[in-house]
């Protein structure tokens, strides 16, 4: 066309750049090489070079090529104005875009609706809602594009009141709604929680005979889940016609956000069985089902799926794997997912050190630290809590000191109660109890029941029944409904044999209605997820857990084990604690480990509580009498029992 002159025909010189353009294969470079080469270029053609800039997000542009396009003397249209107004938003350019509607009132189109919505969609992104509200007013023809950019524009601005309000007044003036209207005003629904209203709006849809489109569906169902109407959601989900990824992204996320796991992780495998493909934030949601229920099989075979696919792994996604493998003591796993990660951000290093420092690879989770400053990510206040967690684990105080006063003095974060929090447990762990004390004392900010907790705890651990006594009457008095203070308070009492103070405790305890939660472990074997309390006899192979604990008893005197009874505080005599203490639930969970998983596969078991000094040193033996390797995770971090030793090198 160059060389024989076609070039300069308008006509076929707007068809060859609208086809240039479209196509996304075209660099936009070469198209504008081609704009360059029209001789008198039209509105059309000049409209249809600002709006591929505009597509292709180089908002610059746009307005580069309305400067060519005035100095030519080419006329304006309202084609050109929305699209100049777009530019405008793109790049949240107030100013000029409060220019380019002086122009438009200049020549006169500020009457086009078309216009007019580009103009306050314009100003509702620049958040100049009082500026969109005017043109809004002002303006002599309206459409459902018109109250859909009003509408919009208070969304975007957290203004969910004012949208609502706005929405009303479009229902009272009888304009048409569609299903865009509809979308935006559920949003607002949704932000305010007002599961009421969002029901009302989808009684007018179904009125207006717009209910099946799946994308307003789509917001109705999370509408339901964030007003915790769960059963409603599932509902709407069940009658849908058809779904796509949304559909089921949304059900799956509000299942896990509302921790209901076992739902989100049953929902995912009729996706599966429906052959739909699922996306990052429904993987990101399951992956978390499976930590929090302990679903160690079935998280490694989402991991293997991605796999499999040749999914990208992004940092939102790698970092969930991250945390599931860490959660799950299998740190090899998670290690291999960080290396393999192109992109990690802050939130990928921090669950790196806060997950090995959890497995008791503190000096690892230090050097990761380090290493991280080196890469210049900058830490933020979680990183110092994994920092602070990691010299907590193994009682590392004067470096705990010097990350603590790093963090003001060289990241210029100041520490915040949990940051504290995380000072008092370790100086507590350490023994250095008064100057823990001292630190709550002179903290600028209000200690709360965590951190006299902790002091408590280290009370416990070291024996200072005077303090403990103090500190536990403190927390008991604060937070009555607690039980783990009650417990440690009477279990203080009960160390030092004063049993009159234990039946206080504990009638305390009966009076406010405060119930001590039961120890439980849990088991993943075969995909299946098995739970044990203590003194459990209702599984269905109870005879052949009673005959293995049976042989661990035997084995463990063999290894010269003897019985920690200080653990069971109770008035009984020393053989009925022996019986209590080898029926807690993580030796029920291991003998069950030992029956049903052959070796080499660890034995994983998840305890909420606190694992205890007897059942610590039972696993360390039954680890090197049956040479298997068992990893128990507690309240607090997790323990790698392997040939008779811990990974926390008994301190926990």
């Amino acid at each position: 066309m160059v060389i024989t002159g076609f070039l300069g025909d308008t006509f076929a010189a707007s068809r060859l750049l609208k086809f240039s353009t479209d196509s996304l294969f075209v660099p936009i470079a070469h198209s504008h090489r081609i704009f360059i080469h029209v001789r008198g270029p039209n509105g059309f053609i000049c409209n249809t070079m600002m709006r591929a800039h505009v597509r292709r997000n180089r908002p610059e542009q746009a307005l580069l090529v309305y400067t060519l396009m005035r100095d030519g003397d080419v006329a304006a249209d309202t084609y050109t104005y929305p699209i100049l107004l777009q530019s405008c938003s793109q790049r949240l350019a107030e100013v000029e875009g409060k220019l380019i509607h002086g122009q438009v009132i200049k020549v006169g189109f500020d009457s086009d609706v078309y216009v007019g919505n580009t103009l306050i969609n314009m100003y509702a992104v620049c958040g100049c809602l009082g500026d969109a509200r005017k043109v809004f007013d002002e303006s002599c023809a309206l459409d459902s594009v018109s109250w859909n950019s009003m509408l919009a524009g208070y969304e975007q601005n957290e203004m969910y009141d004012e949208a609502l309000r706005k929405f009303k007044e479009m229902v009272v003036d009888g304009v048409l709604v569609d299903e865009v209207v509809l979308i935006t005003v559920l949003s607002a629904c949704t932000h305010l929680v007002v599961g009421m209203t969002g029901q009302l709006i989808h009684a007018l849809a179904i009125k207006a005979g717009i209910e099946l489109y799946i994308n307003l569906q789509n917001a109705l169902i999370h509408m339901y889940l964030r007003c915790g109407e769960v059963e409603k959601a599932r509902s709407l989900f069940d009658s849908m016609p058809q779904r796509d990824t949304v559909s089921w992204s949304v059900l799956i996320s509000g299942y896990a956000q509302r921790d209901r796991f076992a739902d989100a992780l049953a929902l995912f495998q009729n996706m599966q069985l429906e052959g739909i493909q699922p996306d990052e934030t429904i993987l990101v949601s399951v992956i978390s089902a499976c930590t929090h229920l302990s679903a160690l099989d079935q998280g490694a075979w989402i991991h293997a799926y991605i796999r499999k696919k040749q999914m990208k792994v992004n940092v939102i996604l790698g970092t969930t794997l991250i945390d599931m493998y860490m959660k799950f003591g299998s740190v090899p796993n998670a290690m291999e997912v960080f290396r393999a990660m192109e992109e990690k951000g802050v939130s990928t290093w921090n669950a790196l050190i806060l997950g090995l420092a959890m497995n008791g690879f503190v000096k690892e989770s230090l050097a990761t630290f380090s290493e991280m400053k080196e890469c210049s990510i900058v830490p933020n206040e979680i990183t110092f809590l994994a920092v602070l967690g990691a010299c907590r684990h193994m009682g590392l105080v004067e470096e705990g000191r010097r990350h603590f006063d790093a963090m003001s003095r060289k990241h210029g974060i100041e520490p915040t109660i949990k940051h504290y929090g995380c000072m008092v447990d370790l100086l507590g762990r350490a023994g250095k109890l008064t100057e823990a004390e001292e630190l709550i004392a002179n903290m600028p900010v209000p200690p709360d029941v965590s951190t006299w907790g902790a002091l408590l705890g280290a009370c416990k651990k070291h024996g200072d029944n005077v303090m403990g006594e103090r500190v536990g009457r403190k927390l008991v008095d604060l937070q009555p409904e607690h039980d783990g203070f009650h417990v440690l308070l009477s279990n203080i009492y009960a160390s030092k044999g004063s049993w009159d103070n234990v039946h206080e405790i504990r009638g305390m305890m009966r009076q406010h209605g405060v119930i001590k939660t039961p120890g439980c472990s849990m088991i993943e074997v075969k995909g299946t997820i098995h739970e044990f309390l203590a003194g459990d006899k209702t599984h269905p192979q109870s005879e052949d857990i009673e005959k293995m604990l049976d042989d661990m008893a035997k084995k463990l005197k063999m290894e010269g084990y003897a019985p920690d009874t200080r653990e069971v505080l109770l008035d009984i005599d020393e053989e009925d604690k022996e019986t209590t203490l080898f029926r807690h639930s993580e030796k029920i969970a291991i003998a069950f480990g030992l029956l049903t998983i052959d070796a080499p596969t660890p034995i994983r078991i998840m305890k909420n509580l606190r694992i205890c000094n007897d059942c610590h040193m039972a696993a360390k033996l039954i680890s090197r009498a049956y040479d298997r390797e068992i990893v128990v995770r507690d309240r607090h971090r997790f323990h790698h029992f392997k040939q008779g030793s811990c990974s926390c090198l008994d301190y926990w």
